[in-house]
């Protein structure tokens, strides 16, 4: 597998892959940006499959602009929301930002990553100046961007600031000169626009590498802290090995590819030996140890595993079980089903397995009744 190969393995889209190979070929040291707005106080796995690209880079040589958007975070951004988003408190921004930017070093290199805030440029920004920016786009173009035109459509209301956010995160890129940014496929547009204003400034427009958004432990939707399916970075370090073993074989190859430093090569290599009968819940305990151990420290993640062993193996009972509460229906609630509304399995079919294998107890109780009623 070739460098650039390597560089955005997982990525969604790469905006233009000429250019970037020609600025590869160049020698020298790129500027690699990602954004980020300071909205929860938190960083979780999802988040970290940008800044493993990053540290992917930094590796080979780059230097990785990590941006905290602690003025953009006090208009709110619009993406992927159908209604005016609720910004941020001046107090909540300084007291997010402050743990982003000790959580990051868990995975960059702090000697080749420059830690900025966007109210650098933006805090000096004169109105004027703000009005000359809002210049370089028009509503209609504004309006292709998916969210707001369902929101036009529908009769939602858009706030002015909202269209705004595109080009406030747009200017970033031409304050930083960036060569590189990455982000999420659902800012894909945002990304374009910085492209646009770099070209307006006479900068050579970024390249763009957008990357999957990662499911959360259910298999199904992004993770989420609200959704109740996210893997904390600063979850303790016997709950992250027990959350990734709790996703489906399927989901964890998505996860090597996207939060694994392994080379592709050694995944295939993994993948292979499953085929030749190894058991996937070891390969899962490989996966578990790396990702414990890039948050807790080397033997966190083996230390991990003893006890998630000892505790479920050996039938030990955890104490911290989570409670749920589902609506069963005239008819009761299926074993299966129950399993899967619970985020225990990502679909019915993985709950039949399980229930085969002997994985499903109730009240210490085998389960083998697949068909069984709650």
């Amino acid at each position: 597998m070739s460098t650039l190969d390597e560089l955005t393995r997982g990525a969604a889209e790469v905006i233009q892959a000429d250019e970037l190979g020609e600025r590869l070929a160049a020698g020298r040291p790129l500027r690699v940006k990602v954004g980020f707005d300071p909205t929860a106080p938190d960083l979780h796995l999802g988040h970290t499959v940008i800044i493993n690209a990053m540290r992917r880079f930094q590796d080979a040589g780059h230097v990785a602009i990590f941006l905290i958007g602690d003025f953009t975070g006090m208009i709110g951004d619009p993406t992927g929301k159908n209604v005016t988003r609720k910004p941020l408190t001046e107090e909540d921004i300084r007291a997010n930002a402050k743990t982003y930017a000790e959580q990051v070093f868990k995975i960059l290199d702090r000697s080749a990553t420059e830690v900025r805030f966007n109210s650098e440029w933006f805090g000096e920004m004169s109105s004027a100046d703000m009005i000359r920016l809002a210049a370089n786009h028009t509503v209609a173009r504004m309006l292709e961007r998916d969210d707001f035109d369902k929101r036009y459509k529908s009769g939602q209301p858009i706030a002015i600031h909202e269209f705004l956010y595109p080009l406030v995160q747009g200017h970033d890129s031409v304050a930083l000169k960036s060569d590189i940014e990455m982000g999420g496929t659902d800012q894909k547009f945002n990304l374009l626009v910085g492209r646009q204003l770099q070209a307006q400034a006479g900068q050579k427009p970024q390249v763009i590498i957008t990357w999957p958004l990662l499911e959360g432990t259910d298999g199904i939707q992004k993770m989420s802290k609200s959704l109740g399916n996210y893997i904390g970075i600063t979850d303790p370090a016997d709950e992250m090995f027990g959350k990734l073993m709790s996703i489906s074989d399927e989901l964890m190859w998505r996860y090597f590819e996207l939060l694994s430093f392994r080379p592709t090569a050694d995944i295939d290599k993994l993948k292979q030996a499953i085929s030749e009968g190894r058991n996937p819940r070891d390969i899962k305990f490989e996966l578990g140890i790396e990702i414990v151990d890039r948050f807790h420290g080397q033997g966190a993640g083996e230390s991990a595993r003893e006890n998630f062993i000892a505790r479920f193996r050996q039938g030990e009972m955890p104490e911290d079980i989570p409670q749920k509460t589902l609506p069963a229906g005239n008819e009761g609630l299926g074993i299966a089903a129950a399993l899967t509304a619970c985020g225990l399995t990502a679909s019915n079919s993985e709950a039949f397995r399980m229930i085969k294998s002997g994985a499903v107890k109730i009240d210490g109780e085998r389960v083998d009744d697949r068909g069984l009623i709650l």
